[in-house]
């Protein structure tokens, strides 16, 4: 993937285009976390509210660089942000893979009329390549403990429960996965 900000990757039934998000695409990111939260919510699942994301939370990940936008027939339909933040909570997990540069998502959302369409393992793997092209030697991420389909993606896609961490909405099993294994 190098430096490109575009990238192609295709799914049995779907053509899936990732690239980097820009300032106009602030509203349609927005519009999406609604959505999803929503659609959360419509499940008992309560990650996500009004405090957390928030649209400054998207305007940031906008404006570092960090959020990638996954698009079907130029249609958004999903998004994640791939930095280096740990949350301080991270400090308490025993993590496996600790040599060199760490690389973290945040904030994955898949649009809910798309979902199970393998669109968010498109996404992971473009993810985990990103990081790996940027040297980075392992992955990192926490999921609600309440989103059971959340847990079993990250489980499928062979990423290592390393523990549990709290935050304002409860607990989050954190995961990793070394990127020498990515692919």
């Amino acid at each position: 993937m190098g430096q490109g900000n575009q990238s192609a990757a295709t799914h049995p039934a779907l053509a899936v285009s990732i690239r980097r998000a820009a300032p106009n695409d602030v509203d349609v990111l927005f519009k999406l976390l609604r959505t999803c939260v929503e659609n959360m919510r419509s499940r008992g699942i309560d990650q996500w509210d009004e405090m957390y994301p928030d649209l400054v939370t998207i305007e940031l990940d906008v404006r570092s660089g960090t959020a990638f936008l996954a698009s079907v027939a130029g249609e958004v339909v999903g998004t994640l942000v791939l930095n280096e933040h740990q949350d301080p909570e991270y400090s308490e997990v025993a993590w496996q893979f600790t040599a060199g540069r760490v690389a973290v998502i945040h904030r994955l959302m898949i649009q809910p009329a798309m979902e199970g369409k393998g669109i968010a393992r498109v996404f992971m793997r473009f993810a985990e390549q990103r990081a790996l092209s940027s040297e980075y030697r392992s992955i990192r991420l926490d999921a609600f403990t309440g989103n059971p389909r959340a847990l079993r993606l990250y489980e499928r896609l062979g990423y290592r429960d390393a523990g549990s961490v709290r935050f304002r909405k409860g607990e989050f099993r954190c995961f990793e996965k070394d990127l020498g294994t990515a692919g």
